[in-house]
């Protein structure tokens, strides 16, 4: 099994390929150097040909792209650590950026990020939720895809205009909650969230690519603007980790994982998060390790991930924490208790002695058992340390393998237009024609097959307004709805797949 030297102590500490896939995580205080832990990962699991996704929340991490240079510091870290000739090198990077300006645009449709996780965007509560889950449904049931926002802005009005009409099928919509919503895309688009929804939407196969040399690519969102929006950040990561679970083959165990996700901030993802969002993310964490992926949290300190996940983190690196307060203590000592214990070494007390570098390391055996904690320095990286400038990021941003690919949006037909061209065929079929009075109704004794093929012509393709039918109107309406929601007119919706409940 492919040994990958990430630490050195009293003993050589190793990540095994092989078990990359059996997820870890790297916690520490601000300062002690988890950026610099998660380059040296990156970059050794890109050397053996693994492709990476990683955030880069401060803008540090881009200098992987780049090869590192020698200091008379950094000279006197590579001698004290015994490590010999030392060379520099960078990996292969694609930038990403959900914004477009620092790496190729990255999109989703509303329809692939579904309810419940648009729902966690805007903050919205369990009846608002409730409302926009309904939404989503009707506008499946009608064939109105929903792409972008002002996709679901038409939908929110439409629905909102015809609440009465749909709250016999589909329940009570409340008219504050859809105001609610609408309040919360507003805010979310002031903050360039719509940016994020639309088409070309990202193709997770873009995320698995190796170089010519048979390096894998390291993938680098630009995150310092997008962390504004804490929400739309976590929610963007949680839907791109349930993408990989929802569109990767199943590969059981392989001898490296076809890809390794680096979940920077990740307090942010359980900040607030309802009880059935935390318990579907526990499920794909534990499933996911089988279509080849790895998942690797970073954040401060292991108490920011609920103990039904961090159970499922086998490799560890943990860096100094803080104990100036009685909850920091606490903090100390749950991150302590979650190694598998040194006699030789007191952790409780190192994990606050340590310095910039240091760590506390345990990554799991060839057989998936977790060793020993033991105490090491963190490898220098072979590639530079600290942010690349403007003129290199948009030299590779050019060069790169999907240039091209996704900064042209395309919006094609869906919710916005249809439901725009159905208030345009309801207000002209409502003129009275130039010839006189009556010309714009159905003349009496034309036939029921003739008013039920106009009808079906409304229900099922332009539509015009549903009040004031007659009865024969309404039942051949609802007839059309019941043989258009049978035949399966339906969105494809892609949220953590059959776990979460959607559509494929």
């Amino acid at each position: 099994m492919t040994q990958m030297e990430i630490a050195k102590g009293a003993e050589e500490q190793y990540l095994l390929a092989g078990m990359s896939n059996r997820h870890g995580l790297v916690a520490g205080a601000t300062g002690t150097g988890k950026t610099v832990t998660l380059q040296v990962m990156a970059e050794a699991l890109s050397s053996i040909g693994v492709p990476v996704f990683a955030a880069d929340v401060k803008g540090d991490l881009s200098g992987i792209s780049q090869p590192g240079k020698s200091s008379p510091k950094f000279d006197d870290r590579v001698k004290s650590l015994g490590l010999g000739d030392w060379s520099f090198s960078g990996a292969p990077v694609v930038f990403w950026d959900v914004f477009g300006k620092e790496g190729h645009p990255v999109r989703a449709t509303v329809s692939e990020m579904g309810p419940l996780l648009m729902s966690r965007i805007l903050n919205l509560n369990d009846t608002q939720t409730g409302v926009l889950t309904l939404v989503f449904k009707i506008a499946d049931d009608n064939g109105l895809l929903l792409l972008d926002m002002k996709d679901l802005q038409a939908m929110l009005l439409h629905v909102s205009e015809h609440a009465k009409e749909y709250q016999t099928t589909y329940g009570n919509i409340s008219a504050a909650s859809i105001g609610a919503i609408q309040r919360g895309l507003v805010s979310l688009v002031q903050q360039g969230g719509d940016q994020f929804f639309g088409e070309p939407a990202l193709n997770i196969e873009d995320l698995l690519q190796t170089d010519s040399s048979g390096k894998g690519v390291v993938n680098i969102l630009a995150a310092d603007k997008l962390l504004q929006s804490p929400q739309l950040y976590a929610t963007f990561l949680l839907w791109l980790m349930s993408e990989l679970f929802e569109k990767l083959p199943e590969v059981g165990d392989p001898e490296t994982p076809k890809l390794v996700f680096f979940f920077d901030e990740a307090h942010l993802l359980f900040n607030d998060l309802p009880p059935v969002l935390q318990s579907r993310i526990e499920q794909v964490v534990r499933l996911i390790r089988s279509k080849g992926v790895g998942v690797f949290f970073v954040t401060q300190n292991p108490i920011d991930v609920p103990d039904t996940v961090l159970g499922q983190l086998g490799n560890r690196v943990q860096h100094a924490l803080r104990a100036f307060s009685p909850k920091d203590q606490k903090a100390v000592k749950s991150a302590a208790q979650t190694f598998r214990a040194n006699p030789k070494l007191n952790v409780e007390e190192v994990i606050t002695q340590m310095g910039v570098g240091e760590a506390l390391v345990s990554f799991l055996d060839e057989k998936g058992i977790p060793g020993v904690v033991e105490r090491a320095m963190i490898l220098p990286p072979h590639s530079q340390i600290g942010p690349i400038t403007d003129d290199q990021r948009a030299a590779i941003i050019k060069s790169s393998v999907v240039a091209g690919v996704y900064e042209t949006p395309v919006d094609r037909e869906s919710a916005y237009e249809k439901l725009k061209g159905k208030v345009e065929a309801s207000t002209a079929s409502a003129t009275p024609a130039a010839g006189g009075a009556g010309a714009g109704t159905v003349e009496q004794g034309s036939g029921w097959l003739e008013e039920a093929g106009s009808v079906l012509t409304n229900v099922l393709g332009s539509g015009g307004s549903r009040r004031g039918d007659t009865p024969m109107q309404a039942m051949v309406k609802s007839a059309a709805r019941t043989v258009g929601s049978t035949v399966g007119r339906q969105i494809v919706r892609g949220v953590l797949g059959s776990l979460l409940g959607g559509r494929r």
